[in-house]
């Protein structure tokens, strides 16, 4: 290992010195000698050669080669593309006739149940519904309250309904109000809880303690806010450690965060037992139900051991529910909440001395779509209690058949001990390989790492007739397809998501990403 202060350079040298042969061998020379080495070291290797002309241009094909296996995604219809707005207005039955082609192109793949997630209910009767009473609202904006006051009604109300859902009256019997707004997902309701903490403290630095399985929407809440972000490991069953969590906070933590449950393994963390020590040290403390405030709920009515979560534990501080998965609202709604209005003000954001007059914003956005209010307020009303009721165990029921199924597969394992989104590994097969065979398929799941994993989140698209029995005999078939095939992940997204996994520098990883979404943006014209 090089000492204090020296050089990286001559090892780095040494492996572009061979560039004049083939790419291909270099990088895999180079890849045998980074392995060896330990991550910080490698890094700076890699960041050595990267300086050098000739090796500089064979990770520049590197990153092509993997970016061209894993293609960005376009669309199947045959609609012309635009890079200019048209010199003459084009017929509206014309432009109607190419969206209609792009969601017809597009619909097999979510609503047969391929994808995990992504279209949590996707019965035609519930989006007609939901698309008409998004029409009759569709020019409806809050920040106009004159205008439309009907926004607030409906935003009101989904925060009331969502409070109660989420045990507002537990806290109400603490001497507690539970208050909120909804937001455009669960991203911005954690932004905006963590807004509201840093702001309240004041102070210089705030940190705030996530266990390492937390969304990366608290990164992001990080990075815009000057937050010191301190991620703890989580433990072996995959849910937060408090203890460790407790060992890592300091006098400028100002609040402490856990998921019920987390998106990448599905696991809920022991809320009560982490709230309570937050409570403890005066530190505010989030539930991050994004995915499960809308399943947990009705679960323990059925009758599911479900840990306390919610605003019963008195140091659970504020929460984040999206109401666009499992409460099968139109995508685009979410809602954050609070123990207390104070906490919630500093959410809110006021100008007073703006020349365009007063001003103010509840959340990020300053106009915001009624008629994504609308809908998910239709939603709730339209679903009820027992609609919920029958959704969630027909939800969990299926997630227990998955689970199960593929714990009988020979080569993988489930990750902890989850409800309906479901991890899973293997010791022994390139787990990033079985996710692109299924791929090719026609699934669309989730590839995790740390450790390398995929995830299937059940929706109400999986409990339909055979397509959970679909899922794992395709998963049996690709195990069996990937043990004879061997070696490394070669297929679609495969080498793209073990370089993530495995490379040691993440500046490379990064650049990666940064690429392929460039490529998004790309017309394809």
């Amino acid at each position: 290992m090089p000492r204090s202060g020296e050089s990286t350079k001559p090892i780095a040298a040494s492996i572009a010195a061979s560039t004049d042969e083939d790419d291909v061998s270099t990088m895999d020379r180079a890849r045998g000698l980074i392995d060896k080495l330990p991550p910080r070291v490698a890094a700076a290797l890699i960041g050595g050669a990267a300086k050098i002309p000739a090796m500089r241009a064979t990770m520049e094909s590197e990153y092509e080669s993997m970016l061209d296996a894993a293609p960005v995604s376009r669309p199947e219809a045959d609609v012309a593309v635009y890079t200019r707005i048209p010199a003459a207005a084009l017929d509206r039955e014309a432009i109607i006739a190419d969206v209609s082609a792009l969601a017809d192109s597009e619909q097999a793949e979510w609503s047969d149940g391929y994808a995990s997630g992504a279209v949590y209910h996707g019965d035609q009767e519930h989006i007609d519904f939901l698309n008409t009473v998004y029409a009759l609202q569709s020019q409806s904006n809050p920040l106009h309250l004159d205008l439309w006051p009907s926004g607030m009604k409906f935003e009101s109300e989904i925060v009331a309904m969502t409070a109660s859902m989420l045990s507002s009256e537990a806290a109400r019997r603490q001497g507690d109000e539970i208050v909120g707004t909804v937001t455009s997902g669960g991203t911005e309701s954690i932004i905006m809880a963590m807004k509201a903490y840093r702001d309240r403290a004041n102070i210089t630095r705030p940190q705030m303690v996530i266990p390492d399985s937390a969304h990366v929407a608290f990164d992001k809440a990080a990075a815009y806010f000057g937050y010191d972000q301190i991620r703890v490991p989580v433990g072996e069953d995959f849910a937060a450690d408090v203890d460790a969590m407790a060992r890592a906070i300091t006098r400028r933590t100002v609040v402490v965060a856990g998921s019920a449950p987390g998106f990448p393994h599905g696991i809920i963390d022991p809320i009560e037992q982490l709230a309570n020590m937050a409570r403890e040290r005066g530190v505010g403390f989030h539930t991050d139900a994004c995915l499960g405030g809308f399943v947990l709920p009705w679960a323990e009515r059925l009758g599911y051991t479900i840990p306390a979560f919610d605003f019963r534990v008195p140091g659970v501080t504020s929460m984040s529910a999206d109401t666009h998965k499992y409460g099968y609202a139109a995508k685009g709604t979410s809602v954050v909440l609070y123990r207390g209005r104070d906490l919630r003000r500093h959410q809110f954001y006021v100008a007073t001395e703006w020349p365009g007059g007063l001003y103010y914003s509840p959340t990020l956005a300053g106009s915001r779509p009624g008629a994504l209010l609308a809908a998910a307020w239709a939603a709730l009303l339209s679903v009820g209690e027992d609609g919920y009721l029958r959704a969630t165990k027909a939800i969990l029921n299926t997630g227990s058949e998955i689970r199960y199924g593929i714990s009988q597969i020979n080569g993988l394992h489930v990750l902890g001990h989850p409800l309906w989104v479901i991890s899973f590994a293997s010791d022994e097969l390139n787990i990033y390989e079985v996710m692109a065979r299924m791929s090719e398929r026609g699934w669309s799941l989730n590839g995790l790492h740390h450790p390398p994993a995929v995830h299937i989140a059940v929706t109400l698209r999986h409990t339909q007739p055979g397509v959970a029995q679909r899922f794992l005999t395709d998963l049996t078939a690709v195990v069996a397809e990937t043990r004879e095939a061997g070696g490394d992940a070669a297929t679609g997204a495969a080498p793209m998501y073990g370089m993530a996994a495995t490379f040691p520098a993440r500046g490379a990883v990064s650049e990666l990403m940064l690429r392929y979404i460039d490529r998004i943006y790309e017309t394809g014209d």
